[in-house]
């Protein structure tokens, strides 16, 4: 245990401007969501709110969806997201897209919650924090290390290249980083079951309440 924390630490500590450089790029997403929510014209915001009050009427209505069919899709979503990060990390070229995905899913959260937020008030607050928090809270973190693993071993690749060490074995860090990503993928089954069986639920009581 004390090794595996000690092989942890000095990673972070390796590492930690790419972590930096990936947090600030996700959080830059987050601004710039909030703030596309801010531009957007008056039609757009109510063709969207159309969306989400018929969306809401669904809840209502009892026209859900089994709890089985949102586990599965949440799930394989993220298999998709990282399984995506994982090979772009196998490609020096595909190191852009890395960031643009991570940058990307930043900008989705923060238009959800600063456009949820904006049309509600504060049950817009009260949806976003139980109904999207819960799973994110997980899922941001697993996205930044999986985007920054892809970066960190995506530029070892590609230090190999220019120095041409080609003797020394690359067989055994892939194998370590085809390792984390298994364990993420494994958390990621979590972020999709707190999505499921708290989101889902608290979005579906809330949702209710507003027609009370």
């Amino acid at each position: 245990m004390y090794k595996n924390r000690a092989i942890i630490t000095d990673h972070l500590k390796d590492h930690a401007t790419i972590y930096l450089f990936m947090i600030i790029l996700f959080m830059t997403g987050i601004v710039f969501g909030a703030i596309l929510v801010n531009s957007m014209s008056v039609i757009q915001k109510q063709d969207l709110i159309f969306y989400l009050e018929r969306f809401f009427g669904q809840l209502h209505n009892q026209q859900l969806t089994e709890n089985t069919t949102i586990l599965k899709n949440s799930f394989f979503y993220h298999v998709k997201y990282l399984l995506l990060l994982f090979i772009l990390g196998l490609s020096v070229i595909g190191l852009p897209i890395v960031w643009i995905l991570l940058f990307i899913k930043g900008l989705v959260v923060g238009f959800s919650v600063g456009f949820i937020v904006n049309q509600l008030g504060m049950d817009g607050f009260l949806l976003a924090t139980f109904s999207i928090a819960p799973q994110n809270i997980l899922i941001i973190p697993i996205y930044i290390v999986a985007g920054s693993l892809a970066m960190i071993f995506s530029l070892k690749l590609l230090g190999k290249l220019f120095t041409r060490k080609v003797s020394q074995p690359v067989f055994q860090p892939f194998g370590r980083y085809a390792m984390i990503f298994g364990f993420l993928l494994i958390l990621s089954f979590a972020a999709a079951l707190l999505e499921t069986y708290v989101s889902n639920e608290a979005m579906t009581y809330i949702v209710k309440s507003f027609y009370q």
